[in-house]
């Protein structure tokens, strides 16, 4: 009970909330990191999940896992590093696509939307939303798609309008947003097995 006024400190990082440990590795570790999750999620970008009526990639698995397993500071610096990579020509963003036009494109609004989905999980991790609970941790995987869905498709609505934007670009996504929040939530929740949970 006397660590309640601690845990209460919206700056609080609940300890063992990541497998990965990251928030007391060295800087080496961390600079490690980054990389092997900018690859990662560089080959996310090439996974893609046939359904109907519009192919699904796992970019947001890929995101939504690594802001849960890195936290909200090293989790944001990942998905920014790996966005920069795009930006400047590596073929790290969907399909194999490079370039900056990609950002003031139609798909502008959902690779902006990555970092503050990865952050907003990363934050609600520290602070228990992870693979100790897996219904927390599914929760927040909803929300971090619903961040992609809602900015991707607010960018989306000024070029092409409103009702366009929700049919093409929320629409066919929310079965795929559901069924890659249940998968992240496993995952976390493999991982995180027999490791001991936090006390509150």
């Amino acid at each position: 009970m006397k660590e309640t006024g601690i845990s209460s400190s919206p700056t609080t990082i609940r300890p063992g909330f990541s497998p990965l440990d990251l928030q007391d590795r060295p800087l080496v570790w961390k600079l490690a990191a980054v990389v092997f999750g900018s690859l990662f999620l560089a080959l996310s970008s090439y996974i893609e999940v046939p359904m109907v009526p519009v192919p699904v990639t796992m970019q947001t698995f890929a995101v939504t896992l690594v802001g849960a397993l890195y936290g909200w500071r090293l989790g944001g610096i990942t998905i920014v590093a790996w966005l920069t990579q795009g930006a400047f020509g590596l073929p790290v963003l969907s399909g194999g696509a490079a370039g900056a036009h990609h950002f003031v494109g139609p798909t502008g609004g959902y690779l902006f939307a990555f970092p503050v989905a990865g952050m907003a999980i990363g934050w609600l991790a520290e602070r228990g939303w992870n693979g100790h609970r897996p219904m927390l941790a599914f929760a927040g995987m909803l929300i971090g798609n619903a961040i992609c869905l809602v900015l991707g498709a607010a960018w989306l609505a000024l070029l092409t309008g409103p009702e366009q934007a929700i049919m093409s670009g929320v629409a066919p996504f929310l079965v795929g947003a559901v069924l890659k929040s249940a998968l992240g939530a496993m995952t976390l929740r493999l991982m995180t097995r027999g490791a001991k949970r936090a006390d509150a």
